[in-house]
């Protein structure tokens, strides 16, 4: 394995050499470009709709990170300024109620803490001196607080304090305690072991000082939290079952009291009510909700409380699609979001349930593969500011009012305005299964020929119930740039496609539905003329992955397979992954003793006999969510049959493999390499 992975770094090497040479003139996007991409991020427009705050983000080579700045934006006058960009990060701004203050978050005095900034003053001041994180802030109406959740630490269990430790001697040096692990959840991708705590609603002074825990009992609380409007209560998501730990789809809406901490349980419906939101004059509640149905899918409803009638409504009824997003506009009116065919839009709503789209940029907060993504916030005068990409460009700053739409920044032209970049367009086909209609997108290269021959990539999302769309993608980007037409598609299972679609993959993840999805789509490309069809390529990553394991059981058509943090074992994955509480219960029919057969049908593993297609399987080893365990089978298995493969493990990195630039241009570059070997001459 380590021969193999040492000889992949050589090739990258050679690829990264060969692309340099290869770009003298500059125009070609490498993997060094990679670093110097910006996007903009929660674009939050002040309440009277004159400014808007956003997160600019970026990389920083010299440390392999992130970096995220606070700008804002002028509307009146057109200015684009830093807030606050140094080394420092920012994010999670929230203006007070009449816009003269701004709430963030900043790591500015060593650790991330809650700070405020006084506009007209042009002021900062540090709120809290908190150990753990601090999420879904929230300003009280008289601007004089802030609310916000946070873990509390619950302590030793009775069976850790019964545990007897004996008394070490002065300067002895001992191995590390034992670590007891009691609770249902005890892990999570990206954080490793949790240790166990509760998530409590806390409220402190916008100038500063001890920052009071409201809720209370061994619970978690969540956000988005909202005010009652006379500032007397917060409103916030939580389930106070006994059996909370393992029941995932439930939770309701409390209220607590500031006065005397007076708990109201405001909803009872079976599932999960969150995000709530009070109307402009305070009469009405807004907020999503899901029922508890053991399904892979469902849309999400946005609900509206009359609390004059004490009567509630879903106002999304006719709409097939899940909101993720939404703020009023008025009293009368609503902005939510929601994803259709490939990409978020953007719609008002009216209270009788009808709504009228408004654009269909929101965009480009993802930067290594094309899902769809992206956020807005409304003003009190109805003006939008929201994350604004395309196929050419990650997120600038937009800006609607009116029904006049524009970009506000142009971040990336420095980067990207001399590149020149492979031109994304759409296909639709009929899968070969049952003639179910599939969208899908095809990159080709820059300075594409129609009447020569191209190596083609099959790149397959992950979820599987998230969407790809017409978005940019620097990985993608990158393969294209070598040379290769890349395609992909929105399977069955895929969302923004309605509740039908998406549970066209209900007990059948994998199956043979999906992959003739890709097939399909593998043939209409072919039909155009300008793929080789002797050199057919496979990759994907997490769902992608398991699907791309899947389909070289089912195909030897791949010249190679390029596979990323897969699950290659259903069993073994669901009783070792972070995500075990949900998914056996809403992804399959029962626990994996008791229904073997069907978890072995969903796995690429049971086909593994049928497999030749030489593969590159890559994982991190932080990764909780398709641990690296189901990689070791494939590859083991793989040796075993004789079959090519390499194993290439990530030091330090969870399920987000491509979290680091330099990661993600090793994801890149590793494919590539892979790819070269076995790419025939034509």
């Amino acid at each position: 394995m380590f021969v193999a992975v040492r000889m992949l770094a050589m090739l990258m090497s050679a690829v990264l050499f060969s692309q340099t040479a290869l770009a003298q003139d500059g125009s070609r996007f490498v993997s060094e470009d990679i670093f110097e991409l910006e996007y903009v991020s929660d674009a939050q427009i002040s309440p009277d709709g004159s400014r808007i705050v956003y997160v600019r983000s970026s990389f920083d080579v010299m440390q392999d990170d992130n970096r995220h700045s606070l700008w804002m934006y002028e509307l009146d006058s057109n200015e684009n300024y830093p807030l606050f960009a140094d080394q420092h990060d920012y994010s999670q701004p929230v203006w007070s109620d009449n816009g003269q203050k701004l709430a963030f978050i900043s790591n500015r005095d060593g650790r991330s803490q809650l700070y405020v900034h006084w506009l007209l003053q042009d002021k900062t001041a540090l709120v809290t001196q908190v150990e753990k994180g601090i999420r879904d802030i929230s300003w009280s109406p008289d601007g004089q607080q802030l609310a916000f959740t946070m873990d509390v630490m619950a302590g030793p269990t009775d069976f850790a304090r019964s545990v007897y430790t004996p008394k070490k001697p002065q300067g002895a040096e001992w191995a590390e305690a034992p670590i007891i692990i009691e609770k249902a959840r005890y892990q999570a991708d990206g954080r490793g072991m949790l240790e166990p705590a509760y998530r409590h609603v806390f409220v402190v002074p916008a100038t500063g000082g001890s920052a009071r825990q409201v809720s209370q009992g061994d619970y978690q609380h969540r956000g988005p939290l909202t005010w009652r409007p006379d500032g007397s209560a917060i409103v916030y998501t939580s389930n106070r079952n006994a059996d909370w730990e393992y029941q995932g789809s439930e939770a309701n809406l409390y209220q607590i009291s500031l006065e005397d901490g007076k708990l109201t349980e405001l909803t009872t419906a079976e599932g999960s009510e969150y995000a709530p939101q009070f109307s402009p004059d305070g009469s009405q509640l807004a907020y999503l909700s899901r029922t508890n149905a053991k399904v892979p899918y469902q849309n999400t409803q946005l609900r509206v409380w009359d609390l004059d009638t004490d009567k509630t409504k879903s106002v999304t009824k006719t709409l097939d699609r899940s909101v993720s997003e939404f703020g009023w506009h008025n009293n009368n009116e609503l902005m939510i979001q929601y994803d259709d065919h490939g990409k978020r839009i953007l719609a008002r709503l009216k209270q009788d349930g009808s709504y009228q789209p408004i654009l269909d940029k929101v965009s480009g907060t993802t930067l290594g593969r094309p899902y769809i993504s992206g956020s807005f916030s409304v003003a009190e005068n109805g003006a939008v500011a929201y994350t604004r990409g395309n196929s050419q460009r990650p997120a600038d700053l937009g800006y609607w009012f009116n029904d006049k739409d524009r970009a506000l920044t142009n971040v990336n032209q420095d980067a990207l305005g001399h590149k020149q970049l492979g031109q994304v367009h759409e296909i639709e086909y009929a899968s070969s299964f049952d003639g179910e209609t599939i969208q899908g997108w095809y990159i080709t290269p820059p300075g594409f020929d129609p009447k020569k021959e191209y190596p083609l990539l099959l790149e397959i999302h992950g979820g599987p119930h998230l969407a790809y769309g017409p978005h940019f993608s620097a990985e993608l980007q990158r393969y294209a740039a070598e040379g290769y037409v890349v395609f992909y598609a929105n399977h069955r299972g895929s969302s923004s496609y309605g509740e039908r679609f998406a549970m066209l993959l209900d007990g059948k993840y994998s199956s043979k539905e999906d992959f003739a999805d890709h097939n399909s789509g593998v043939d209409a490309m072919i039909d155009k003329g300008f793929i080789d069809s002797q050199n057919l390529f496979i990759a994907g990553g997490s769902a992608g992955g398991i699907a791309s394991a899947y389909a070289i059981g089912l195909t030897n058509r791949f010249n190679a397979a390029a596979i990323t943090k897969p699950v290659i074992n259903w069993v073994s994955k669901v009783l070792t992954a972070d995500s075990y509480l949900g998914q056996i219960r809403n992804q399959f029919p029962g626990m994996p003793w008791e229904h073997l057969e069907h978890y072995w049908q969903r796995s690429p593993l049971s086909l593994v006999g049928n497999v030749t297609t030489p593969s590159l399987i890559m994982t991190g080893e932080e990764d909780r969510r398709t641990p690296m365990s189901e990689s070791e089978q494939f590859y083991q298995a793989l040796k075993l049959k004789r079959v090519d493969a390499a194993l290439v493990r990530v030091p330090g990195t969870p399920h987000g493999i491509a979290g680091k630039p330099s990661r993600m241009i090793a994801k890149i570059e590793h494919t590539l390499a892979w790819f070269e070997r076995y790419q025939k001459a034509q």
